[in-house]
């Protein structure tokens, strides 16, 4: 709650896992394995572009 994640919105839909996808959230690999979300600091605007 009250993070701002990273979407890709742009991608053509696709069935993954039985449930149709549109987009796709990004995360990175720490050095355990784990998963993580990647979120953005500060006052980024929704819809902002990624460079």
């Amino acid at each position: 709650m009250g993070k701002t994640l990273i979407l890709v919105s742009n991608l053509a839909p696709r069935k993954m896992k039985g449930i149709m996808s549109e987009g796709m959230l990004l995360s990175a690999e720490d050095s355990e394995g784990n998963l993580k979300l990647l979120t953005v600091d500060g006052g980024t605007a929704p819809g902002s572009r990624v460079g």
